[in-house]
């Protein structure tokens, strides 16, 4: 999907997204070198070396989906949409998304929900709560409900043909 055919909302989450992927890849390549380099050089390590990584990876895997998402980079079976004529390729297509955003809105209330229970559980050496990790699950999930929107919108107003999302 080409910039201009992004809109606003997809440009910002594009960049939010890949500003998240590089960070923290950066930074879990950074950790993860020093502490293999210090546990060689002096046999010792830094205890925390190994949380963050663990905090950081959900943050990597879900700004992948994300963009994968918005992409088209993921699983479809196009076979029924492709035998449909065009009004009917639309209205299915708009129907789709917006049960897809509907089911990620749903999930994004559920771990919404789980937030303050998580909050609780810290982990062991930073006492980060775990509800960071599921607020980035959270984000993620918000992020794709916003997404399928844009395409339910999409599809809706320029039709299955010239958006090629159907």
């Amino acid at each position: 999907m080409s910039n201009a055919s992004q809109g606003v909302v997809g440009r910002v989450i594009a960049w939010v997204c890949q500003a998240v992927l590089w960070v923290s890849t950066t930074l879990i390549f950074f950790i993860l070198t020093a502490n293999t380099l210090l546990r060689y050089s002096t046999g010792s390590s830094l205890q925390w070396a190994n949380e963050v990584p663990e905090l950081l990876f959900p943050w990597l895997v879900m700004a992948g989906v994300v963009l994968a998402a918005q992409h088209g980079s993921h699983i479809a079976t196009t076979f029924l949409m492709e035998s449909l004529k065009a009004p009917a390729r639309r209205w299915l297509g708009v129907a789709g998304w917006v049960v897809v955003a509907a089911l990620y809105g749903t999930l994004a209330k559920a771990t919404f929900g789980l937030l303050e229970i998580v909050h609780d559980e810290k982990s062991a050496i930073l006492h980060v709560p775990s509800s960071i990790t599921y607020g980035c699950v959270m984000g993620a999930m918000v992020l794709l409900a916003l997404l399928a929107l844009q395409s339910a919108w999409r599809l809706w107003r320029f039709g299955p043909d010239q958006t090629g999302s159907a």
